[in-house]
């Protein structure tokens, strides 16, 4: 299953004197099975891009395919679009509105037309996948913590059972264990449960441990595409637009700069690890 985009413009305030382009003539092609990390800084586009991923605004020009058909066309359910392309909110108070947690995965489910019985056993099927068990069932989804919300407002889109979850900064205000309770969720889902995956995030760290592929966006557009270690290799220009890399990319090249032969591609702190423990072994023999 894929989402492709050619040659994406929207415009605010088109009708206006000052119009401002969102997105200006992106094309890209997100393929199944994708896990990818996208990244920009506040007004960069990101969060107007992945809005047209399920439909929620259309493009002011350019065409959107998902799986080969064109979205614009009047025989296109968008229905079905939103449901096989998910797409849960940084703030999970604007996904969350019933009174209790299972009415709310439930909610889903019910608009696909589905006996109860149907609706009620997906419903238990997301709430275990995100690691709630049967006493948060009859609990009100606003006297959670933060990450529970995070993580009812995800089993609210996995119950339409999507292809593509899209995640818009899914850890931002949790604490450490929080964040890595939320991601390592994420991650099984994309392994075990083989969801394509779009997470947009702040968090360099995150996004280099996770993502397969990094989509850059800035003014609207797309400014880099590429693998973890394409895409950090840029740090310099990333630091020009309000970004930056993964400390470890910091310390590696500084290391460089300091005469030790390192790979300055590493991305992750456990690469870096066994770099450094690998060269210090070898300058020991020399």
């Amino acid at each position: 299953m894929s989402i492709k985009l050619e040659h994406i413009n929207y415009i605010y305030g088109n009708d206006t004197a000052n119009p401002v382009h969102a997105t200006n003539d992106v094309s890209l092609e997100i393929k199944d099975g994708e896990f990818v990390g996208l990244m920009g800084h506040t007004g960069s586009g990101k969060s107007t891009l992945i809005q047209h991923f399920n439909g929620l605004i259309r493009p002011t020009s350019g065409n959107i395919y998902y799986n080969g058909k064109n979205i614009s066309d009047e025989d296109f359910s968008m229905k079905q679009l939103r449901q096989k392309v998910g797409l849960v909110f940084q703030y999970p108070e604007h996904q969350l509105f019933e009174v209790t947690v299972f009415d709310d995965v439930c909610f889903g489910p019910k608009n696909l037309g589905l006996s109860k019985e149907e609706i009620k056993e997906k419903a238990k099927q997301a709430l275990a996948l995100v690691g709630l068990d049967e006493s948060y069932y009859e609990r009100s989804p606003f006297e959670l913590s933060g990450g529970q919300k995070r993580r009812v407002a995800i089993a609210g889109v996995l119950a339409m059972e999507p292809e593509i979850l899209i995640l818009d900064e899914p850890t931002a205000g949790l604490d450490p264990k929080g964040r890595d309770d939320i991601l390592s969720m994420i991650s099984h889902l994309h392994k075990e449960k083989k969801i394509t995956i779009i997470l947009v995030s702040h968090s360099m760290e995150d996004i280099a441990n996770y993502a397969q592929r990094i989509i850059v966006m800035d003014k609207g557009q797309v400014k880099f595409d590429g693998t973890p270690k394409e895409v950090f290799s840029h740090y310099k220009e990333l630091e020009q637009i309000g970004l930056a890399a993964p400390q470890v990319t910091y310390i590696v090249n500084q290391l460089k700069e300091h005469g030790w032969d390192i790979n300055t591609h590493i991305t992750t702190l456990e690469e870096a690890k066994k770099e450094i423990l690998k060269l210090w072994k070898q300058r020991k023999h020399i």
